[in-house]
């Protein structure tokens, strides 16, 4: 604040104060004479008249004291400009005191589940509780109440992972975030290359379009995209490129949101939550995250177990 702002704050808040001192004086004031007694304001209502008689004694004296209370608190309290009172009070050391304190108390709490592996506290029934209670208040307002998403925050309650899946990379993108950086390519492109390359990305998840726009949106593809999303399109973790064959779309898998993605490009960003939440919650947090597609991974395992078990069953008969 300005010490020009200040300044007028302080004299407005002094001057109104006095004006209510002047104002009790004035309305305290005893009228001469006996023709005081019936001195009205003037006022009538139904033969009923308003006499012109000072405030009782008793108020008056309250509203003394309710100003002297005033003056007092302006002493000891921030609310003349940038004064900041005697106390040393603000609204934001408050707010430290009170989470100082709650961290006291709760700190323990996710302490215990420090020395435990992602993978283990994934199958803790405790844990999760109170890790689903973690992930509503801080998480749930983008990526939703079961993980599923919405248009500009990934699902992860699936297994298609734009940064790894890992309970390691999980537990990095919480505690440091992410951010994702997709080109705008409209103008390199232009329409005809747009909509060839849209046309080859609708595709690439096994969706139908024009053969002759696929073809060529192959070629520039192959020119313009695959250093980031690879040359089959199942994208770069390590860059964050996302996989465009599994039919999971954070931005929408429309023919429209594809051309919008390509021309305009986009801009993700997850924030890191390491200073807001610390590393025992943070801890916690990717494990429950973790947890979210736990089953889709035992499901996806199984079924490369079976895979690799027919395989062998089919060698084993060739031998034979």
């Amino acid at each position: 604040m300005s010490s020009g702002w200040s300044w007028y704050i302080s004299i407005i808040a002094l001057a109104n104060i006095l004006a209510c001192v002047w104002l009790i004086r004035w309305t305290a004031k005893k009228r001469p004479g006996e023709a005081a007694e019936h001195e009205t304001t003037g006022h009538e209502w139904d033969g009923l008249q308003e006499l012109n008689r000072p405030m009782p004694r008793w108020w008056l004296w309250l509203f003394y004291i309710t100003i002297v209370f005033g003056l007092i608190y302006l002493v000891l309290y921030p609310g003349l400009g940038s004064y900041q009172g005697l106390l040393g009070w603000s609204q934001y050391g408050a707010w430290e005191e009170e989470v100082e304190s709650v961290e006291e108390r709760v700190a323990p709490l996710f302490a215990r589940y420090a020395d435990m592996s992602i993978p283990e506290l994934a199958e803790h029934e405790e844990a999760m509780q109170t890790g689903r209670r973690l992930f509503g208040n801080n998480c749930a307002v983008c990526h939703g109440a079961d993980g599923g998403g919405r248009v500009g925050f990934p699902n992860i309650a699936n297994n298609s992972w734009q940064w790894g899946g890992s309970p390691e990379e999980i537990h990095k993108s919480i505690l440091d975030g992410r951010r994702a950086v997709m080109p705008p390519l409209g103008a390199a492109l232009g329409d005809d290359g747009l909509e060839e390359v849209t046309a080859y990305v609708f595709n690439l998840s096994g969706r139908d379009a024009p053969e002759e726009l696929v073809q060529r949106g192959q070629q520039r593809y192959q020119s313009m995209c695959m250093a980031c999303h690879g040359a089959d399109g199942q994208g770069n973790k390590a860059m964050g490129a996302p996989n465009l064959t599994d039919d999971n779309w954070t931005y929408g898998g429309s023919l429209e949101a594809i051309k919008t993605s390509i021309r305009d490009g986009r801009q993700g960003r997850m924030p890191p939550q390491k200073d807001l939440l610390g590393e025992d919650r943070v801890h916690l947090l990717a494990a429950y995250v973790y947890s979210l597609s736990s089953h889709l991974r035992e499901e996806e395992d199984a079924g490369d177990d079976s895979g690799e078990e027919a395989a062998s069953e089919q060698e084993q008969a060739r031998n034979d």
